[in-house]
């Protein structure tokens, strides 16, 4: 199998966005290329064509490969919950819940390997070259003998390695030199070394990079820069960062609650496009004062995050807020009247608790996750019949009980959401509905009219996500020595 892999010294080390570079690189050269991560642990997943779910960085590398993704291209997602376990979400599909030790002593080497290479099968038949991610560091020398993310799967794929580094953070050559000395016969996999994230004069850098070849004999095939005018969806809550998105002095201010098991954060980084919006976390310590909108994003434990929110007198705040509200899937949940939990499906069997009161809702959690891409129509007088594409992952249903508001969206035979006339309080189980320009241009002009802004049109998000892919692509060929990535790719500097 012709491919490569991208392997970091640490977590956030930039592999992700490497991998997604490389994509582009190699799909603006006509090859049909396919992203892999055998295992991801996120729970912000992408959900396929078919309502499969995976990592959203596999996601996103499809996407700047020009190919459609699909559930092969990230055969394992681990979803954490609430406890020390994990969802297990195979080949798309909910497989079981079960804590780390089971899944290192019994999964990884039975079921995992057995589908990860499922999965390298497909893509071997259907592609001309694999680009790999691994996970965290592949030098976790407690985790060696059940890890199927890192050397192991460069094994199973028969793949060359490149070895990334944060020099952001700090001790980048110690990183690389321990990284590499522990990975005993492996070591011979790693062909090139990539130092990510350099600040000021990268020829300044020439000596280090000359040193580190010399000291460990593994070619440096590129520095790239720090830079900020690429815009790309990250991963996953550990390097979530909302105040990424925009600059200081923005006239709409939309603060994001941070609950503690949020998921799916990235149905917000779409803002980031937009010219005039500011998106800041929130949390107990936070004046919501400062804002004028709020979004209660999705959860994987709707009551454990309602408790925080009480508990912290966060909820209070929501409640006396002036300005918009938006819910997304359990954060919506969360803005009804009563949740009930007859199964246990959520907290424990029999559990009612009271919502925030924001809207006339009853959810009843069910057992049957819903996992689902959808087409809705708007309903609200506001939205004027238009269409939004999104996805559903939830578990139970909400029943609007009054008619003080106002059924959002028709999806096939049933209605999703709700909102008060003026768009105000509104919320829905509709993943990425802020992605549709259109919806997102509506709910931004409603505020911009009630703070004095003028309207302003939609942004078209698609085509800029385009111009970013290709500049990140840009990027790539300019800081790294992309023809010796070629020849380790075809098998010519093995």
């Amino acid at each position: 199998m012709k491919g490569i892999m991208i392997q970091g010294c640490s977590s956030d080390a930039g592999k992700s966005y490497v991998a997604t570079a490389l994509c582009r690189v190699l799909a603006d050269m006509g090859r049909r290329v396919s992203p892999f991560k055998s295992q991801n642990m996120s729970n912000n997943s992408y959900v396929t064509w078919d309502g499969g779910e995976i990592g959203r960085a596999q996601g996103v590398q499809a996407e700047a490969a020009g190919v459609i993704p699909e559930t092969y291209m990230n055969p394992i997602l681990l979803k954490p919950q609430k406890n020390s376990g994990s969802e297990i979400v195979l080949f798309g599909q909910v497989y079981k819940s079960m804590p780390g030790s089971e899944y290192h002593a019994h999964f990884t080497m039975n079921e995992g390997i057995q589908a990860v290479r499922k999965a390298l099968g497909i893509i071997a038949a259907n592609y001309d070259t694999i680009v790999i991610e691994g996970a965290g560091s592949p030098a976790e020398v407690n985790l060696n003998a059940h890890e199927i993310v890192n050397m192991r799967i460069a094994r199973e794929a028969d793949v060359p390695v490149l070895l990334v580094a944060d020099v952001n953070r700090g001790g980048s050559f110690a990183s690389i030199v321990g990284t590499l000395e522990l990975l005993g016969e492996d070591r011979n996999r790693v062909k090139g070394i990539i130092f990510n994230q350099f600040r000021g004069d990268i020829a300044l850098f020439t000596d280090g990079a000359k040193w580190i070849e010399e000291y460990t004999g593994v070619k440096v095939v590129g520095v790239l820069p720090y830079f900020t005018d690429i815009n790309i969806e990250g991963e996953d809550s550990l390097s979530i960062n909302f105040e990424h998105t925009s600059g200081a002095a923005r006239p709409i201010r939309i603060g994001v609650v941070k609950l503690p098991y949020i998921s799916n954060h990235t149905d917000m980084e779409i803002f980031r496009y937009e010219p005039d919006v500011d998106v800041r976390q929130v949390d107990e310590f936070t004046e919501l004062t400062d804002f004028d909108a709020i979004i209660l994003p999705g959860t994987k434990s709707t009551i454990a995050d309602l408790a925080y929110l009480e508990q912290s007198g966060l909820a209070d705040k929501i409640r006396r807020f002036p300005g918009f509200i938006y819910g997304i899937c359990g954060g919506y949940q969360i803005m009804g009247q009563k949740m009930l939990d007859p199964d246990g499906v959520d907290f424990k069997p029999g559990f009612q608790a009271a919502g925030l009161g924001l809207l006339p809702l009853v959810t009843r959690f069910q057992p049957q996750k819903h996992v689902q891409q959808q087409q809705a129509r708007g309903l609200h007088p506001m939205l004027g019949g238009m269409t939004a594409l999104g996805y559903e992952i939830h578990l139970g249903e909400s029943e609007l009980v009054s008619d003080t508001a106002l059924p959002l969206w028709q999806i096939e035979r049933h209605t999703d959401g709700a909102a008060t006339p003026d768009l105000r309080v509104a919320g829905s189980y509709l993943h990425n509905v802020f992605h549709n320009d259109t919806f997102r241009n509506i709910w931004l002009n409603q505020i911009r009219k009630s703070i004095g802004l003028k309207p302003l049109p939609p942004v078209d998000t698609a085509a800029i996500k385009e111009q970013q892919y290709a500049k990140l692509g840009e990027y790539a060929r300019k800081y790294l020595d992309i023809d010796y990535i070629l020849r380790l790719i075809d098998g010519k500097n093995q």
